[in-house]
């Protein structure tokens, strides 16, 4: 098991920790140190027990928070996730059914045809009228 020394307050202490988790050791080592620092600008100077109890105090107090946090979000993605499947549950709308008129070939046909005999009707008209 190794053994890891850190400092808080400026303190070093020999602490084990389990294989591997050697960082993790460091980073909340740093944590509590951080809150003492705060701690020792704002109250100066206090008996290290008393300055590590309030210091783990309010390392708590934030992580309480941030757990507080965490089931807030949690709720969330649950309403989330449940909206989600509710949605795929739904039926797709019926689509909208539009009707574009369309002119039947014959009609185009037929009045081609009745085009070229008003021309030839107006064409006869004009060379009897000359």
């Amino acid at each position: 098991m190794p053994e890891v020394t850190i400092t808080i307050g400026g303190r070093q202490f020999s602490v084990a920790c389990q294989e591997g988790e050697e960082s993790y050791l460091h980073t909340a080592a740093k944590m509590l140190d951080d809150e003492v620092q705060v701690l020792s600008e704002q109250v100066g100077r206090m008996p290290e027990s008393r300055m590590l109890l309030m210091a783990g105090l309010m390392l708590a107090d934030k992580t309480a928070g941030v757990e507080d946090r965490i089931t807030e979000v949690q709720g969330q993605l649950r309403d989330r996730d449940a909206e989600i499947e509710g949605l795929k549950t739904i039926s797709a709308p019926e689509p909208e059914r539009i009707e574009i008129p369309v002119v039947p070939q014959s009609v185009t046909e037929t009045l081609a045809e009745l085009a070229a005999r008003a021309e030839a009707l107006a064409a006869e008209v004009e060379e009897n009228s000359s």
